[in-house]
């Protein structure tokens, strides 16, 4: 008897991580068809968490990658033009490039595009954002400047701050950082063109020039967080309303038990407004 209570422990205990997964799958998939007909949209989301990989909890950290970007290029391309498309985006950020083909995909979109943002969308999560007819932010959520990184050694440095360094030397400067000067200025030139496409069509001239200098200048650190009221002040169209379903859509992607610092007993949510 008691080696049969081992074994159906120990069968439960192995397939139980899978099971859960799955379980969770389930009820993310099933939310995301309750508010594709609540808004009739197609519902893309872009969640990067910490998530458990096998039954060690060994934790990963998760960015925008080519893989992402392949996804929701394909999502795109499968979405019918009078369909509007909504992506629900959680990102620290991640590959230029992934993030870029992102957001260009969303500006050719003929059909209406919302990117909706609960909590987060740093660096390439801003610039997939502003790529979006309409941006939907919770009142407390944030953006991030979009000034290119460089990698230099075991260092990132902002390109702004590395022109400015070399420009504020009075000595001579080496060989070797001219070539990063003129690097970092290619950069920033390049992000500057590639936002001025992202937004020349929506804004007009004075408020596309405030937008990207505002977020590629390097007057914040790449890490300065911007809100919502700050991005409506530059004149971004801003909806500082998110719908619950969104909320518990997110919480659908949990971060491992074991590094879980905050408990609450949760009430339930009231939507004051309607989107």
């Amino acid at each position: 008897m008691f080696d049969i209570l081992f074994w159906i422990f120990f069968i439960l205990f192995f397939f139980y991580p899978t099971i859960q997964k799955r379980y969770i799958e389930w009820k993310r998939y099933g939310k995301i068809k309750e508010i594709e007909r609540k808004y009739n949209a197609r519902v893309v989301t872009m969640i990067h968490r910490m998530e458990t990989l096998s039954i060690f909890g060994i934790p990963v950290f998760k960015y925008i990658t080519i893989e992402d970007a392949e996804s929701i290029l394909e999502a795109i391309r499968e979405t019918p033009d009078d369909q509007t498309l909504m992506l629900i985006i959680h990102t620290p950020g991640g590959i230029a490039l992934a993030a870029q083909q992102i957001a260009l995909a969303l500006k050719k979109r003929r059909g209406k595009t919302i990117v909706v943002i609960p909590h987060y969308a740093m660096s390439g999560g801003t610039l997939i954002a502003l790529a979006a007819d309409e941006i939907w932010m919770d009142e407390n959520a944030v953006l991030g400047p979009v000034d290119p990184q460089l990698n230099i050694g075991t260092m990132v440095i902002p390109a702004a701050s590395l022109v400015k360094a070399v420009e504020k030397k009075k000595e001579k400067v080496p060989t070797k950082y001219l070539i990063l000067k003129d690097i970092a200025e290619k950069a920033l030139q390049q992000i500057r063109e590639f936002l001025y496409e992202l937004l020349k069509d929506k804004y007009d001239k004075e408020t596309v020039k405030k937008i990207v200098e505002e977020l590629t200048s390097g007057k914040y650190t790449h890490d300065y967080p911007i809100t919502a009221k700050k991005l409506k002040e530059l004149g971004l169209n801003v909806k500082t309303e998110v719908p619950i379903e969104i909320y518990e859509l997110l919480e659908l992607y949990p971060q491992p038990e074991l590094l879980a610092s905050v408990e609450y007993i949760k009430r339930r949510r009231i939507n004051k407004e309607k989107i």
